[in-house]
C-alpha cells in the first residue's frame, strides 16, 4: 500500500530517525474527512513516552486561526460586525486616539497597537486584565488601518476582549461551546488549559538556533520595540504551568486532528458541522491586506485574521490556503480550492518550516 497515510506516517518517522524532530503530529481532512492521523516519535525526550494522536502540543500562533474563527462565528450571528468600533464594544480601549480601529483592522493586524510595553513580563502576560489595561493605555504606532505589522501577543488579547464584551464570556469559554463540544474535540483545543490536564502535554524543546542573525540587527528595529526578549517564543516560555493555564489567545494548546478538524468545518460539513457559511468562508479568507510588515520588515498577506498562503510559500503561490504558522514550525492550513486541510504540530522548536514543507509537498502532490 501507498496511501497518503503510509507516504506522511514514512516520512514523519524519517524527520524523526534523522533527529529534525522529536516528536510530532500531522493530520489531514478531505472534504469533511480525516485522511490522515500520523504520530512519530516521543512527546518527551526524558521519559521517553510516545507522541499519540491526542497528546495535545503547545503551539504558539497557530492558536490565532482558532482566535479568527471565533471572530467569524460571532460575526456571522450578528453578535458584531467587521466594521464594528472596537470601542463601541470596549469603551476603554478608545483611549488616546484609538476610537476610530475597527474588529477589521484587529483581524488585519491593522489596528496600529502591535506591541506590548518593554516591561511586560511573562507573569503579566498571564493576567488578563493587566493585558487589557496594557492595550487600553496604548498609543497607535500608526493611523488605524494605514499600515500593518504582526500584533504577535496583541491579536489574541484584542480578539478575546472584543468576544468578552460582546458574548459576556471569557474566550476560552467560547471556544469549548462553539467549536471544541460540536466538534467533538474540547478535550484538545485550548487557550487556558486547566493545570490537571498539563501532563498530557508533549513538553517542549529548543533546537539550536543560530543567533547571529539577531546580533546584526539595529537595536531601533520596530521589531524589539514590540516587546521584551523575555516573550520571545522559547520552550522554558511555553512550558511555563501559569503560561500553560492562562487565556493567551495569540497561541494555543492542541492537538493535529482537532485543529485540523476546525479548519475542516470552516470549509464544508464535518460530521453535520459547518462554522461559517461559504459566504463568510470567501470574506475571511479574501486578501485584506498586502503589503510591508511594520513590525518584522517583511512582506505580509492577510485575510480576516489568516495569513494567505502555505507557511513555506508565497500567497502568488499558494492564493487558496489561509491558516497560521506558529514559531518552531508547527502549522495549520486550509485550502479552499481542494477541500483539504493540513495540520502539523510538534514539540522541537526549530527555525523555519522545513517539516511543513516536507508533509505539505507530499500532501499537495497526493489525490489520495
Amino acid at each position: 500500500m501507498n496511501t497518503l497515510q503510509d507516504q506522511v506516517q514514512r516520512a514523519a518517522d524519517e524527520l524523526v530517525a534523522s533527529g529534525r524532530e522529536h516528536g510530532l503530529q500531522v493530520a489531514v481532512y478531505r472534504d469533511g474527512a480525516q485522511v490522515v492521523d500520523v504520530v512519530a516519535g516521543v512527546a518527551d525526550t526524558e521519559t521517553g513516552r510516545p507522541v499519540t494522536a491526542d497528546t495535545p502540543f503547545y503551539n504558539f500562533s497557530i492558536g490565532k486561526g482558532i482566535t479568527a474563527t471565533i471572530a467569524h462565528l460571532l460575526a456571522e450571528r450578528g453578535v458584531f460586525g467587521y466594521d464594528t468600533p472596537v470601542a463601541e464594544l470596549w469603551p476603554e480601549f478608545g483611549a488616546h486616539g484609538k476610537g476610530g480601529v475597527t474588529v477589521r483592522h484587529v483581524l488585519t493586524h491593522t489596528a496600529g497597537v502591535p506591541g506590548v510595553p518593554l516591561d511586560t513580563t511573562p507573569e503579566d502576560v498571564c493576567r488578563w486584565e493587566t493585558m487589557v489595561a496594557a492595550l487600553e493605555n496604548a498609543e497607535p504606532w500608526w493611523e488605524p488601518g494605514t499600515k500593518a505589522g504582526y500584533h504577535a501577543y496583541t491579536f489574541g488579547f484584542l480578539v478575546g476582549e472584543i468576544v468578552r464584551r460582546a458574548t459576556g464570556k471569557p474566550i476560552s469559554q467560547v471556544l469549548r461551546e462553539e467549536i471544541g463540544e460540536p466538534l467533538g474535540v474540547a478535550g484538545e483545543l485550548y487557550f487556558g488549559m486547566p493545570a490537571t490536564e498539563h501532563h498530557r502535554l508533549a513538553r517542549l524543546e529548543d533546537a539550536p538556533m543560530d543567533m547571529s542573525a539577531f546580533a546584526d540587527m539595529p537595536a531601533d528595529l520596530p521589531m524589539f520595540r514590540a516587546g521584551p526578549m523575555s516573550l520571545m517564543p522559547t520552550a522554558a516560555l511555553g512550558s511555563r504551568p501559569d503560561y500553560l493555564a492562562a487565556d493567551i489567545p495569540a497561541g494555543g494548546k492542541t492537538t493535529a486532528r482537532a485543529i485540523a478538524r476546525m479548519y475542516a468545518a470552516l470549509l464544508g460539513e464535518v460530521d453535520g458541522v459547518r462554522l461559517i457559511s461559504p459566504e463568510r468562508l470567501r470574506e475571511a479568507t479574501a486578501v485584506a491586506y498586502s503589503g510591508p510588515d511594520e513590525v518584522f520588515g517583511m512582506p505580509s498577506t492577510w485575510g480576516l485574521g489568516y495569513a494567505i498562503g502555505r507557511p513555506d510559500s508565497s500567497p502568488e503561490q499558494t492564493p487558496t490556503v489561509f491558516g497560521m504558522a506558529g514559531a518552531g514550525g508547527s502549522a495549520a492550513y486550509a485550502d479552499t480550492a481542494t477541500g483539504v486541510t493540513v495540520a502539523i504540530t510538534k514539540n522541537l522548536l526549530t527555525a523555519g518550516f522545513g517539516t511543513v514543507t516536507v508533509i505539505g509537498d507530499i500532501v499537495a502532490t497526493s489525490g489520495s
